[in-house]
């Protein structure tokens, strides 16, 4: 016992002021264990003698848990920053970026479990062995009370006996690093990287392969199919549509280079084309210059403004545009409105032209940005 004031209480236990700084961590407990009419009735230590071979060995496999936990942790980040999740062009088949997000899968996972398995071991083989008993109490705590619970956790941590176990100490530390650098990978990477700085200083939530200043040296961008074949007027039937892709290296379908540039090219009948020519002065930016249709073609962004999805689905009769994911309709003769489902935005609609050799080319890049919305996306 520490040398302080003490004074006597009935029953012959001791009773001593918790706020005393000269008090060690078992002595505030023993206060707060007669305070709070407290019994231990089992106290067992689980290697009475420190050091012993079996102790070793547990400490040891806790050890080997943290530091699976550590390193599984920088595999996470190190893949996480690697060029495995960030192709330009998809490939069919098996590839190596088909290993990305099960890599990250598994290496986070086997971080977490090594962790809670760690402390899962720790607090089976080598904390006391301990079973009190104690009477509920309803009344709020008084800062005498506060001051003993600062002493009781004080008394757990030096229970954990962690100052004479450097191997599980250093283990630790190398885990919570792991840990730590996992978890603020994303944010970070994410704050090195400014998302809205693209090719020649372009917002890349702005900029599709449409932009021939950033992409074709100012020459228009042509139309193309999944086969490169330029794209004429008389291709598509009146009430047809298919889907086109920037004429541009890495532009067709089975790129990621260009992947928000798939737009749905449209032949609508005449009095379909005259409803939406009225209804383009709702949306200013499609009126613009004449207005972005040619003659009866339409082209509307392919992807979904709900979630991405290729909205594709085209009914002819009722000009509507529909999202096979989520059931996301947009009327096509009123600037691609979304007229049901969870879509909230309007397609895109891009500006085109065609040629003097009779090609169908964007006029300008989409005035909009495509795909779903996101937090700094301008209001228009």
């Amino acid at each position: 016992m520490s040398n302080h004031e003490t004074t006597e209480v009935p029953g012959g236990a001791k009773a001593v002021d918790p706020t005393d700084p000269n008090l060690t961590y078992r002595e505030v407990l023993d206060e707060g264990l007669r305070r709070d009419e407290i019994e231990i009735v089992h106290y067992e230590p689980q290697f009475p003698v420190p050091g012993t071979k079996a102790e070793k060995r547990v400490e040891r496999l806790v050890a080997f848990l943290l530091l699976l936990c550590g390193l599984a942790a920088i595999a996470f980040v190190v893949i996480y920053v690697s060029p495995l999740g960030q192709p330009k062009e998809y490939h069919f088949g098996t590839t190596a970026q088909d290993w990305f997000t099960p890599l990250l899968g598994f290496t986070l996972g086997l971080s977490l479990f090594a962790i809670g398995m760690a402390i899962l071991v720790y607090g089976k083989k080598l904390l006391p062995h301990e079973i009190a008993i104690q009477q509920r109490h309803n009344d709020p705590s008084s800062p005498e009370d506060r001051a003993l619970a600062a002493g009781t956790l004080g008394f757990i941590g030096s229970e954990f006996n962690i100052q004479r176990r450097p191997l599980i100490k250093g283990a630790l530390g190398l885990g919570g690093l792991g840990l730590g650098a996992a978890a603020v990978a994303v944010p970070v990477g994410m704050l090195l990287k400014d998302p809205h700085k693209g090719p020649d200083d372009t917002d890349p939530y702005m900029t599709t392969g449409w932009n021939a200043q950033v992409f074709n040296d100012g020459k228009p961008v042509r139309m193309v199919l999944e086969d490169n074949t330029y794209v004429r007027p008389e291709d598509i039937s009146t009430g047809g549509q298919i889907t086109v892709f920037p004429g541009l290296p890495g532009g067709i379908g089975v790129t990621n280079e260009f992947a928000d540039s798939p737009v749905l090219l449209i032949h609508l009948r005449d009095e379909d084309a005259q409803t939406l020519r009225d209804n383009l002065y709702k949306y200013p930016v499609n009126a613009e210059d004449g207005g972005s249709m040619w003659n009866n073609f339409v082209a509307y962004s392919k992807i979904c403004t709900h979630a991405g999805c290729p909205a594709s689905l085209y009914e002819q009769q009722t000009n509507r545009l529909l999202c096979p994911c989520h059931q996301s309709q947009f009327l096509i003769t009123d600037n691609a409105r979304p007229i049901f489902g969870p879509a909230a935005r309007r397609l895109p609609m891009l500006a085109i032209g065609v040629d003097d050799e009779g090609y169908l080319f964007a006029r300008r890049d989409f005035d909009v940005s495509v795909g779903p919305a996101y937090w700094e996306r301008p209001s228009k």
